[in-house]
């Protein structure tokens, strides 16, 4: 990717500098002083981007970027983000903070609309299988206990790694997220037998005092 997206970035940048300076883009950012206040920010970021910055690439593609965010929350266990996953961290934060908010109130509904579907289910014993939505439903008690809702409710976006083009996980695969057709990144993989793995991770490097993070 980052030989097609370094052809492709300084297209991008040129294009929102020569939106910003159209007498178009002039007239609407009169009528819309937050629509000018992003194109010259992103003139200003655009001429100080490296020719792989992904984050530019992938605000082409968002009506109202956050600009800010993105640039302080773009890095993480993995790489970047933006490179991994084609989104920008906004958007991550925003499916995060919606899976957090749900699993908070115990809106089953709420929950359900975060997931991807099909959604691939692992058991604790490993056993794996590729969810309907009738099915998640059914299973849901059973996907959504109280252990992993506790770890929903504690998800943050500095916890998340990510896989090129495969997406971003928490604690050892135990919750896998894509991004879907719509842009918004979406829960298509829960894993017991990972979240259990984690939490035994966990204990051990709380016995030998070295407690931190499991990625």
């Amino acid at each position: 990717m980052k030989r097609a997206l370094a052809t492709r970035l300084p297209v991008i940048a040129g294009a929102f500098l020569a939106a910003a300076c159209s007498p178009v883009a002039d007239t609407q950012a009169d009528e819309d002083p937050a629509r000018q206040q992003l194109l010259e920010t992103i003139e200003e970021v655009g001429s100080e981007a490296p020719p792989d910055d992904c984050l530019l690439y992938v605000w082409s593609g968002e009506e109202e970027p956050d600009i800010e965010f993105d640039r302080a929350h773009d890095v993480a266990k993995g790489g970047a983000i933006s490179c991994a996953t084609d989104t920008s961290p906004s958007r991550f934060e925003a499916a995060i903070g919606a899976l957090r908010e749900a699993a908070q109130s115990g809106d089953k509904a709420r929950l359900l609309e975060q997931l991807g579907i099909p959604l691939l289910y692992i058991d604790e014993d490993g056993r794996q299988q590729d969810l309907t939505e009738e099915q998640v439903d059914a299973l849901f008690d059973d996907i959504f206990d109280e252990r992993m809702l506790e770890m929903l409710r504690k998800l943050d976006l500095s916890q998340m790694t990510v896989e090129k083009d495969r997406g971003g996980f928490f604690q050892l695969g135990t919750l896998w997220l894509v991004v879907g057709e719509s842009g918004r990144p979406q829960v298509v993989t829960v894993n017991r037998q990972a979240l259990v793995e984690a939490a035994e991770t966990a204990r051990e490097q709380t016995e030998l005092g070295q407690g931190r993070d499991i990625e």
